[in-house]
């Protein structure tokens, strides 16, 4: 009896009260957003409340994980992860010109979004088992250890998650101490590389123009975020009927469920990756505001847990999952503002789609487990 008084304590406040406010909030926000944009009648808005409440248990389960095991499980996961990446690389199913799903026979999985956890949580049991030596030979391991995973995903192709894969995974390599002297080169040649483009559009954009490093649809997605004019019933639809929407809101925004551009069909993928446009039409510029203050309060939440984190393990792997978030936030709102190329990236709790409301719950659930973490005394 008193066993299981004490597993019902440790469940209880497996929890991070603040953090777990500001999703609650969220939740609720994304729920009444999307039965607006499926119109309150389709199939979706039920399977969303579904796929809230199997990410919660997620989230409760990561939390009552202890972290001691985390660092235990790190590079069986991270190998299991690189495993089924080579699973799909030859014996993937593909869709609508992709090839993200394995078939396990008794499920799919797609290994991709494993790896989002999966490669910051490796990455901070290397540099909390190398913490007292540290070498420039480790940022070259770590380097490779982020860069399979983030090819592999890159070559299914989805660029939306190797580049949160990738943000995870660099963030706990620059917090671990890599200097910031080595990104100046790296930010300048991003720098000049916009800069040619921008010159030479004409000549870069131009079908016969082979990219070589991006795929032919990836190429023109950013050639369309130059200039969306060039192709409006086609590439450039996404941004124009977006940029349209979030701009037709206006500082106060339509009204709950009365967006025009929502509700006369003219946003894409509104209940995934467009649905900020949906909100920013109805709740306008301060209705945005206060969304952004709520994703700035959860990513602070997270970046104070790894602040106050008992161990470089802890620091590491929470402060690269504040950091995924901050980078799903900022790269979803800015391609439906028209300011970054389409890439298909959620917008977190807001957004349609299981898996990656399960991802975001576990990663939710390890902060609060590393909040709770305390060494054991010696």
């Amino acid at each position: 009896m008193k066993r299981l008084f004490q597993l019902t304590i440790r469940a209880v406040t497996a929890f991070d009260w603040p953090l777990l406010a500001l999703l609650t909030l969220l939740a609720m926000l994304g729920l009444t957003v999307m039965h607006s944009a499926v119109g309150g009648t389709d199939w979706r808005f039920a399977a969303q409340m579904r796929n809230f409440a199997l990410a919660f248990v997620v989230m409760w389960v990561a939390a009552l994980v202890p972290v001691p095991l985390l660092k235990r499980l790190a590079p069986w996961v991270y190998g299991l992860g690189v495993v089924l990446l080579l699973g799909v690389e030859f014996f993937g199913e593909t869709s609508k010109g992709a090839t993200r799903w394995l078939d396990l026979g008794f499920t799919r999985i797609q290994p991709s979004e494993m790896m989002k956890l999966a490669v910051p949580l490796m990455l901070a049991w290397y540099f909390h088992k190398n913490q007292s030596r540290l070498r420039f030979i480790d940022f070259l391991v770590a380097a490779v250890l982020l860069a399979v995973p983030f090819a592999l995903i890159a070559n299914q192709p989805d660029l939306g998650t190797a580049l949160l894969v990738f943000a995870a995974g660099f963030c706990v390599i620059y917090f671990a101490g890599l200097s910031f002297a080595l990104l100046i080169p790296v930010a300048v040649l991003v720098v000049v590389a916009i800069g040619v483009l921008s010159v030479y559009q004409t000549e870069l954009c131009h079908p016969d123009f082979d990219w070589v490093v991006l795929r032919e649809y990836q190429k023109y997605r950013i050639c369309t975020l130059l200039d969306p004019s060039s192709d409006p019933l086609g590439k450039g639809f996404h941004t124009i009927q977006s940029m349209i929407a979030v701009g037709s809101g206006g500082v106060y925004g339509k009204g709950y469920m009365m967006g025009t551009q929502t509700h006369l069909d003219f946003i894409p993928e509104r209940t995934t990756d467009f649905i900020f446009a949906v909100y920013a039409e109805e709740f306008g510029l301060y209705g945005g505001i206060m969304l952004l203050v709520l994703y700035a309060l959860l990513i602070l939440r997270g970046l104070a847990i790894a602040a106050g984190a008992h161990s470089q393990f802890g620091r590491l792997f929470a402060g690269s999952l504040a950091m995924m978030l901050f980078v799903y936030v900022f790269v979803n709102v800015g391609m439906v503002s028209g300011i970054l190329p389409v890439v298909g990236v959620p917008l977190p709790f807001m957004s349609y789609g299981g898996t990656a409301l399960i991802t975001l719950g576990a990663a939710c659930g390890i902060l609060m487990s590393i909040h709770h973490y305390r060494p054991a005394q010696t």
